[in-house]
């Protein structure tokens, strides 16, 4: 259950009068429009909320071409989810997500596909909180302090204007700083990392681990790094304090007894099964915009990282809006912009932007010589931010509920929510 405190702010709302009235206000006073602007067929959704006593209600959610039309029942429904009130009440505030939801086990796909349900989410997302639907079609022209068009895949050299490099992070939501850190402190933040790859073990619960091809088990990433002197040091490093400072927002860095204050993630070659490569997807994903966000993630590049090593794909100017899942090899989704980077590099992104991590080009085995990105994650959130609003560690936790730290693909987990007939 959530604290007294957070449902001080975010009241667990009633199932039914949110939908006779409060939805609807929100539909009439520009909810709808928004909504309507994500046009992709996605069939009609149920939601259902059981009550402790067995009791059920559900409302359906018509896509219609002005937005989204509600039904009682859930009899019509392509797609029917039932999950428990607080939990729908906090998907309304934005502190659950389909994705989280799923991995958690704290929701039940009784009829129809579950991927529809997070195919849902920009929509939900429009009616719920406000939030645009970003326009793969014709997405925003970004622009810079004098108007002219900005180059997405810019990389700034250290001692630009300060004005210049906050505007870049404004406008994309992300930015790339060459050569912040020297060649010597590169290779000492290397044999740390060397020593937390040695240590790490399947089911260590501080680790991600997926399969390769041969179903060989391989290490994708560390998330308690900051267990290592030097990488915890790293937020009190007045070069990333002084790039963290051209944010608009006033942030701090997350607590170091935080298991995800600092990790440490290995780009791999040939995976089949797990998420060392990661689908579109933005880093409040699991659940805690509404108490998380604005989230800053800082990464220090310990190798260089391009198609070959594999590379990080953002979706420009998309933080501010909502953008559907899709894998990162899906031929419908967007093709972003990656980002080149060298070791020593820093590049930062807000948790929002939607990006990706598609396979390397480079074909394996894994080498420790630099043929594959290796790099240093940090983040950065506003003073009171929640690492969860149910105070159950972090958010991603749930994907390392499997004994042997296997991380599993989110379509593998949706599928287990289904009946077992599989209607």
């Amino acid at each position: 259950m959530s604290s007294p405190p957070l449902r001080e702010r975010f009241p667990v709302r009633d199932f039914e009068a949110f939908h006779e009235a409060e939805l609807p206000r929100l539909l009439a006073s520009g909810r709808a429009a928004l909504a309507a602007a994500d046009a992709a067929p996605v069939g009609s959704l149920a939601l259902r909320v059981s009550s402790a006593e067995g009791a059920s209600r559900a409302f359906t959610y018509v896509p219609t071409v002005d937005g989204v039309a509600l039904r009682r029942g859930d009899a019509e429904a392509d797609v029917v989810v039932e999950l428990d009130g607080e939990r729908w009440s906090d998907l309304v505030d934005d502190l659950e997500s389909a994705p989280g939801l799923l991995y958690a086990g704290a929701c039940r796909v009784v009829r129809g596909d579950p991927m529809r349900f997070v195919r849902w989410e920009p929509k939900l997302r429009a009616l719920y909180a406000g939030r645009p639907v970003f326009d793969l079609e014709a997405p925003p022209r970004l622009v810079d302090r004098r108007g002219r068009a900005l180059d997405p895949a810019h990389r700034c050299a250290q001692g630009v204007d300060r004005e210049e490099m906050a505007h870049f992070l404004r406008e994309a939501g992300y930015l790339v700083v060459r050569g912040v850190f020297a060649e010597d402190e590169i290779a000492a933040l290397r044999e740390d990392a060397r020593a937390l790859r040695a240590a790490a073990r399947e089911g260590d619960g501080t680790s991600w681990w997926g399969r390769d091809a041969q179903g060989a088990a391989t290490l994708c990433r560390v998330i308690d790094a900051a267990r290592r002197d030097r990488m915890a040091a790293l937020y009190a490093d007045a070069r990333i304090l002084a790039l963290v400072a051209l944010s608009e927002f006033d942030l701090r860095p997350r607590r170091r007894d935080d298991d995800e204050a600092v990790s440490v993630l290995w780009k791999q070659p040939d995976m089949a099964e797990g998420l060392g490569d990661l689908p579109w997807h933005r880093d409040c994903g699991l659940g805690g915009h509404g108490v998380m966000c604005p989230l800053l993630i800082v990464t220090v590049n310990l190798t260089a990282g391009n198609a070959e090593a594999g590379e990080l794909r953002m979706l420009p100017g998309s933080w501010r809006s909502s953008v559907p899942f899709f894998e990162a090899t899906d031929a419908r989704a967007p093709k972003g912009v990656g980002l080149r980077v060298d070791a020593g590099d820093v590049s930062l992104h807000y948790g929002d932007v939607m990006h990706a991590a598609p396979p390397p080009r480079r074909a394996g085995p894994w080498r420790d010589d630099g043929s594959f990105r290796t790099s240093v994650l940090l983040g950065f959130a506003r003073e009171g931010a929640l690492a969860h609003h149910r105070g159950e560690g972090v958010y991603n936790d749930v994907l390392l509920g499997n004994e042997d730290g296997q991380v599993e693909h989110l379509a593998k987990v949706a599928a287990r929510s289904r009946p077992a007939d599989g209607s």
